[in-house]
C-alpha cells in the first residue's frame, strides 16, 4: 500500500538538502499520515488519512 491520503491523495514529494556549504543531496518528504476507521460507502473501514483531511472535516469518523 502507498503511503497516500485516502481523501486528497497527498503523498511523498522530492527535493534536496542544501547544507551550509550549499551542497544538495536529494531527500524526501512524507506527508502526516494516520489510519483512521472512518464511513466509506456507508460501512466502516480503516484508511491512511492526512492529518489536513482529518482537521478540516473532510472525513467522517467511524463510531
Amino acid at each position: 500500500m502507498a503511503r497516500v491520503c485516502a481523501v486528497c491523495g497527498k503523498g511523498k514529494i522530492s527535493g534536496n538538502n542544501v547544507s551550509h556549504a550549499n551542497n544538495h543531496t536529494r531527500r524526501s518528504w512524507a506527508p502526516n499520515l494516520r489510519r483512521v476507521k472512518a464511513v466509506v460507502n456507508g460501512s466502516n473501514k480503516k484508511i491512511l488519512v492526512c492529518t489536513r483531511c482529518l482537521r478540516s472535516g473532510k472525513v467522517q469518523r467511524a463510531v
